[in-house]
């Protein structure tokens, strides 16, 4: 009897000897590279960091590969008897009705499930578009138009909405502060795209799920996340890459550094970036005329201001800028379903000259010697605990505590004179964070909670550049301080009716309170020493999702949502626009928006679909810049000149409205177009005729060709903008009509052509020209010219 035993032992281990091996590893099949947190039916034999081994069986057998962000992909095993090595490819799932997103409701759903528009930048995407900011990123989007009033910086624009009527949130936590100003907001800047997993644009109102600020849109910005170790082994991951820039004469370069085990993980990534004077395109067409020529510029020689001639108009001097970022993450798991996150961020600039401002001139001199935003520096650490063990009140549930802790600073010298004001703003600010995910049945409910405390100290002094003697300065905002804070309670909830019919319902409750301060009233004798204001806001929305058919998609959604007045609004004294200065008021109410939208989308092929989204939103209270008095005065006295004054009001009623449209066609298996195309209109309403809103943009939009095979993926695209006429600017406002010609600002269009190419599994090369036919345009309210023909070369690794 032992000695059969022992043959059938013997005999079974001949038999496994014999059986092959398929190891599968998984790559994304427009950049090659790895993809990590592939899920795999049925489980495999073993795995490893970077690939699937599957024992091979007599009969053959599927394996079912999934991802989030990937089509599936069933593969067919061998049943042959020798091993082998398989590479799989994964489709990305973009722009299709299995995509995933976050923004809409804080957790991951399926796109067909949410009845807004979203777009979805993914980390691949951003790092074939090779960049100089984020601002750049989404404008390259082709559905954020975005303003500039320097290199350094970037204001997206959405729906006709700018500022703090957009809401930036980056890993569920709020970047809308206190003191974002209602004109150009230069924070995104602050976001480094090497850093990022993804990056999703709500379009139409979220202050549901957001709050105050989210009228125009929201954009959410996840940052990368450390990978654990599936196996064992210690799993250790690198990637940097070096990057140059020929039209800013400037370069850029990202470190990154991934190591985990099964339980503790840590990402670090470190970023420099610098850049000189931006050149302008040298094709002019004739409606530009001279906008935007820099035929002189200031330079200080031995103490001595001198407005010297510049050999070359068309660069634009003493537009450059330097900036580092530091992001460093850990995850824990504790146990199965309890995770702990540490988030900590940096971001740190150099001086940003205030590009607009040094070129103004006062006469026949420059007004400006110096007008430069001091290191614009953000700090970020938050602490973030995940469960996700069902229970009966949660399938999954997160909270947040974070601490950001923001400075700014503008520094300003008049020509020929020796005193500089540096005027200097400094934020601390708390926030917590509540959501959790409960399914039942054909219902998900989420629901949660949210408190923020902002707290802002402003100080200034004006510095007398040959003695060093400081002297008083009136601040920005109230020198006493100002405290803004906020609470919510919030519910989200979808239900399927059928796989036809589904709904998206939601409420919010939020209140919002704001003190600030005036003490020295030496400056300004204000009619009032403090300001005190507390805002209740009720929010809902109802959105509606039909498919009578899979290939077609209808959405009709209503939403309404608020914007309550901050520090900036209702406190600050600053030079809005040059000859104007802007005063408190506050008498400010919050500002509504009632938002209708109506949506569809035909799928006519794999990976292709057209679609178009029509909305309007009305305005309630809005706010917006107006004339004013000041002790009876409709003029004063401010920083060296007389001023206009002009406050920030109630604007009374406004509405606007436009569609949005877009196409995608895989023409081939390696050839697919898309394009996109933006109109927005808005007006104030008045007694009268109604009055142009500002911050809308003209229509814009952008073309795109890719070509992918093997190594290789290529773009050729084309950006363009229509005019922006005289009679749509708002002059009080913040359209900036200073900065454009005498009929507006010209249409414009670019082509552009950049690729790809993958030297190893380890190495590839990126190449771009930007704006070929270099031709001079300017970025409407942005009041420095964009960039002529633009080389950019990249070379990156990844080991």
């Amino acid at each position: 009897m032992k000695i059969l035993y022992c043959l059938f032992i013997f005999t079974f281990l001949i038999e496994c000897n014999g059986l092959s091996q398929t190891t599968v590893s998984i790559r994304d099949a427009y950049t090659f590279e790895p993809v990590y947190g592939v899920k795999c039916i049925p489980q495999p034999s073993s795995t490893t960091n970077e690939s699937f081994v599957f024992l091979g069986s007599k009969q053959a057998q599927k394996v079912t590969f999934s991802h989030p962000d990937y089509e599936t992909y069933v593969f067919n095993l061998p049943n042959n008897q020798s091993s082998n090595e398989v590479i799989i490819y994964l489709a990305p799932n973009a722009q299709t009705e299995n995509e995933t997103v976050v923004s809409a409701n804080k957790s991951l759903e399926k796109r067909k499930d949410v009845a807004q528009k979203i777009q979805v930048i993914r980390s691949s995407e951003i790092q074939f578009q090779q960049q100089t900011s984020m601002a750049d990123v989404l404008a390259n989007s082709g559905n954020v138009f975005v303003q500039k009033s320097q290199l350094g910086g970037g204001s997206p624009i959405i729906r006709g909405f700018e500022t703090n009527k957009v809401l930036l949130v980056v890993d569920g936590i709020r970047m809308n502060n206190a003191i974002y100003r209602g004109g150009h907001l230069q924070n995104v800047l602050t976001l480094d795209q090497a850093n990022l997993e993804r990056a999703e644009v709500l379009f139409g109102p979220g202050s549901v799920i957001y709050g105050s600020d989210a009228i125009g849109g929201v954009m959410s910005f996840q940052t990368k996340k450390p990978q654990l170790s599936s196996t064992d082994e210690l799993l250790v991951r690198s990637g940097a890459y070096l990057r140059g820039f020929s039209a800013g004469a400037g370069f850029a370069a990202n470190a990154q550094v991934n190591v985990g085990n099964k339980r503790l993980a840590s990402f670090t990534s470190i970023s420099y970036a610098s850049f000189g004077d931006l050149r302008q395109g040298r094709n002019r067409s004739e409606a530009m005329g001279n906008l935007g020529f820099r035929p002189w510029y200031v330079s200080t020689i031995n103490g001595v201001d001198s407005m010297v001639v510049n050999s070359d108009s068309t660069l634009q001097v003493r537009s450059g800028y330097s900036q580092y970022d530091v992001l460093q993450k850990i995850s824990f798991v504790q146990k199965p379903g309890v995770l702990h996150h540490l988030n900590l961020q940096l971001s740190n600039s150099g001086n940003i000259d205030r590009y607009d401002r040094l070129t103004l001139l006062s006469g026949s001199k420059p007004r400006f010697a110096e007008w430069y935003y001091g290191p614009q520096f953000r700090l970020l650490a938050a602490y973030t605990l995940e469960l996700t063990n069902a229970t009966s009140f949660y399938d999954n549930a997160r909270l947040v505590v974070a601490y950001q802790g923001i400075e700014e600073s503008r520094i300003d010298r008049r020509f020929q004179q020796v005193s500089r004001n540096h005027r200097i703003e400094q934020l601390d600010i708390y926030t917590l964070n509540a959501d959790l995910m409960k399914k039942m049945r054909a219902h998900e409910l989420r629901y949660g909670a949210e408190a923020y405390l902002n707290m802002v100290h402003s100080t200034a002094y004006a510095e007398n550049i040959m003695t060093g003697q400081r002297s008083s300065l009136n601040t920005r905002y109230p020198d006493g301080g100002s405290f803004m804070q906020g609470a919510a309670l919030y519910a989200s909830h979808t239900y399927e009716f059928s796989k036809k019919l589904i709904l998206n319902d939601g409420i919010r409750l939020s209140q919002v309170g704001l003190q600030a301060r005036f003490n020295d009233q030496t400056f300004f004798p204000f009619p009032f020493t403090s300001i005190k204001q507390q805002h209740l806001a009720l929010n809902g929305n109802l959105g509606l999702i039909y498919m009578p058919q899979p290939k077609f998609r209808l959405t009709l959604n209503g939403s309404t949502a608020f914007r309550a007045p901050n520090v900036d609004d209702l406190s600050k004294v600053f030079e809005s626009v040059p000859g104007a200065v802007i005063v408190p008021n506050p008498e400010l109410q919050a500002e509504y928006a009632y938002n209708g939208e109506l949506g569809f989308q035909y799928n006519f092929m794999k990976n292709s679909a057209i679609g178009v989204n029509l909305y309007q939103t009305f305005l309630t209270n809005v706010l917006t810049i107006q004339k004013s008095t000041f002790n009876g005065q409709d003029s004063i006295f401010f920083d060296g000149q007389m001023s206009q004054v002009i406050m920030t009001t109630n604007g009374g009623r406004a509405f606007v409205r436009g569609f949005e449209a877009f196409f995608q066609a895989q023409l081939t298996q390696n050839w697919q177009l898309s394009g996109t195309y933006n109109y927005t209109f808005g007006r104030i309403l008045t007694d009268s005729v109604p009055y142009p809103l500002d911050h809308i943009a003209p229509a814009f939009g952008k073309l795109s060709l890719k070509y992918w095979k093997h190594k290789l993926q290529m773009e050729g695209f084309a950006m363009y903008s229509g005019w922006k006429q005289l009679e749509d600017y708002n002059m009080v406002g913040e359209d900036n009509f200073a900065y454009a010609t005498p009929d507006g600002m010209p249409s414009w269009y670019t082509l552009n052509l950049r690729g790809s190419y993958m030297l190893s599994n380890q190495l590839s090369i990126q190449l771009a020209c930007e704006n070929i036919l270099d031709r001079n345009y300017r970025m409407f309210a942005s009041n420095i010219s964009a960039p002529g023909r633009n080389f950019i070369l990249t070379l990156r690794g990844n080991f």
